[in-house]
C-alpha cells in the first residue's frame, strides 16, 4: 500500500516554521527573508506565486502556495526539480570522496556536451555535486560546463529518497527561460530575486548584466499584480526602482558571497509594488 503525504500530513522535510527545507544547497539562498515575505504573501496566498529566479526555492518552499510558476535560467536546476515532481530516488551510493567527486563532474559534463543534461541520470549528478562541491556554488564557465571544486566539509547528509517532494510539487509549474518569455497572469503574485548587481562568477553561461537589471525592473513595474523584488542595496539598483516608483525597505542580509569569497554582511533592498 502506497502513502500519499498531503501538505497536511507530518513531512520528513518540513521545518517548524511550516515550510520545508530545499533539496539543494544554494549560496544567497533567500531563506533568512521568508519571514518577511510571509507577512507579504499573507493576503495574497489565493494567487499564483510567480518566482522568474527561483533558484534554490527557498521562498516557494517556506510560502508552500497551491498554485505557481517556477522559472530559472538555469537549465540543470530545472530539470532536478522535474526530477523531483516525477518522484526522484537516487539508487547509487554517495560519497564525500575527491576522487568520485571530479569523475561525477566530468560525466555531468559530458552529458551536458552530449546534449543529455535533461535527464535522470544528469539530475543525479547535479544533486551530487552540489551538495559536495565548494560552498554551495553553482558555477558554469563559457562552455557552460559545471567548475565548481571539490567541497571542504566535515559531513554531508546526502538525501536519495525525494519521493516526499512529489506532492508539495504536483501543481508547480517549471519554465527555463529569461524571464520576459514567461507566461504570467495580471493576478499573479511575482517575486523577483535576480543576481545581484555586483561582480560574481557567472551563475549560468548567459550571464546578466546591468541592461538585464533595467529590463527586470521596467518589466516588473508593468505587472498589474503585486511584486516583490529583492537585490543588493546598491546605488544604482536604488535609484532604478526609486525612479519606476516601487516602496523601498531595507534588511541586513546574514552573508554576502562575491567573487573575492567575502562573508561580511551587506544590505539587502526589498522593492515592492500594488502589495
Amino acid at each position: 500500500m502506497t502513502t500519499v503525504l498531503s501538505r497536511e500530513a507530518p513531512h520528513p522535510f518540513a521545518l517548524p516554521d511550516g515550510g520545508y527545507r530545499p533539496p539543494l544547497k544554494w549560496a544567497g539562498g533567500k531563506r533568512w527573508l521568508v519571514p518577511t515575505l510571509r507577512e507579504m504573501w499573507a493576503s495574497h496566498n489565493h494567487r499564483r506565486l510567480v518566482e522568474p529566479f527561483c533558484g534554490g526555492l527557498a521562498v516557494v518552499l517556506g510560502l508552500v502556495p497551491e498554485k505557481a510558476l517556477l522559472n530559472d535560467i538555469n537549465p540543470h536546476a530545472i530539470n532536478f526539480y522535474a526530477q523531483l515532481k516525477l518522484g526522484l530516488n537516487i539508487k547509487w551510493e554517495m560519497e564525500y570522496d575527491p576522487d568520485k567527486y571530479y569523475e561525477y563532474r566530468n560525466e555531468f559534463n559530458n552529458l551536458i556536451r552530449k546534449k543529455k543534461a535533461n535527464t535522470k541520470r544528469a539530475a543525479e549528478l547535479f544533486y551530487y555535486l552540489n551538495r559536495t562541491g565548494y560552498n554551495g556554488l553553482c558555477r558554469f564557465n563559457k562552455q557552460g560546463e559545471y567548475n565548481v571544486p571539490f567541497g571542504t566539509h566535515s559531513k554531508i547528509n546526502y538525501v536519495s529518497n525525494f519521493l516526499p517532494y512529489k506532492e508539495i510539487f504536483k501543481d508547480w509549474q517549471l519554465s527555463c527561460a529569461d524571464f520576459q518569455t514567461i507566461e504570467i497572469e495580471p493576478k499573479d503574485f511575482i517575486y523577483a530575486d535576480p543576481p545581484y548587481d555586483v561582480q560574481f562568477t557567472q551563475y549560468s553561461k548567459e550571464g546578466f548584466n546591468w541592461d538585464d537589471q533595467v529590463r527586470l525592473a521596467e518589466w516588473l513595474c508593468k505587472h498589474k499584480g503585486p511584486v516583490v523584488l529583492s537585490n543588493q542595496a546598491t546605488e544604482k539598483i536604488i535609484e532604478l526602482y526609486q525612479k519606476l516608483g516601487f516602496n523601498l525597505a531595507y534588511r541586513d542580509a546574514p552573508r554576502l558571497i562575491n567573487c573575492t569569497g567575502n562573508r561580511a554582511k551587506a544590505v539587502e533592498v526589498i522593492a515592492t509594488k500594488r502589495i
